[in-house]
């Protein structure tokens, strides 16, 4: 099979195939980071109401 593709023709590919992944699972790094910011808006919004209390 690998005497089949030439070396422009794998990397083609592989280049395809990472852009592809990258593609279909963005959604889900999109969604990770948007939670990760709101956890660190909550713990900073405790931490002033928690300094406020004090």
């Amino acid at each position: 099979m690998f005497g089949r593709l030439t070396l422009p023709q794998l990397l083609f590919a592989s280049i395809l195939g990472i852009a592809g992944g990258i593609y279909i699972y963005q959604p889900i790094f999109e969604q990770y980071s948007r939670e990760q910011k709101e956890l660190k808006e909550k713990v900073k919004w405790a931490q002033e109401s928690q300094e406020k209390k004090s």
